[in-house]
Parts: structure tokens; sequence; C-alpha cells
């Protein structure tokens, strides 16, 4: 399901544990310290979809295309419950883009 960056609170996978189940965050899975490409690869392989603030997963996608998709928060600063409502709001538009074939990256702006 969703990968979280190291951007992103970890805190949010209780929030959305419901809407968004099997996900996971990089630090509970020893990413922790990895690189923007072992984070890449990582989801690639394990079919993870990467959540992130960080422009470098949306330059990969548009240099190396999915898999994995990634999903661009372009937000800044948010409380993490800010952050899950969010993406609770676009959860029919986040599994449209996870099921489909012609996207590598969706762009959420709150």
């Amino acid at each position: 399901m969703l990968l979280f960056d190291q951007n992103i609170s970890r805190k949010i996978l209780k929030l959305l544990e419901e809407s968004f189940p099997n996900s996971a965050h990089v630090t509970e899975l020893g990413l922790a310290n990895a690189t923007d490409r072992e984070i890449w690869e990582f989801a690639k392989y394990h079919q993870f979809t990467i959540v992130s603030f960080d422009v470098d997963f949306y330059n990969y996608s548009i240099i190396w295309g999915p898999p994995p998709k990634i999903i661009w928060i372009r937000t800044f600063n948010q409380r993490t419950a800010f952050l899950a409502e969010l993406l609770q709001y676009y959860s029919s538009q986040i599994f449209d883009f996870i099921n489909s074939e012609e996207l590598e990256c969706l762009e959420i702006k709150g």
C-alpha cells in the first residue's frame, strides 16, 4: 500500500490504518537512514506507493517511471492530523491512481 518517507511523522500510520491498511513508514522497515534511491528500490520490490514531500521522488518518477508510484504532497509544515485528513479526503483518487497504469505521480496540494 503506502510507504511514508522519513519527512512524514510515523504517527500518521495510526491515523490512517483503516483507510490505508498495510501501509508502512520507512523507520519501521529499517530504512530511516536509507538514501532516496534505496527507498525507491525497496518500494519497487515490495509494491509500495511512496508518499513524500520530497521533490526527488517526483524527479525519479519522471526519469525511471513506475513502479513505484509516487504521491507527492505539496504542503509545507502541516500537522500530522491535517495530512491524514488530506489523504483521507483524497482516498478515492489515491486508490484510482494506485490502480491506474497511466500515471506515475499524483500531486496532492492542501
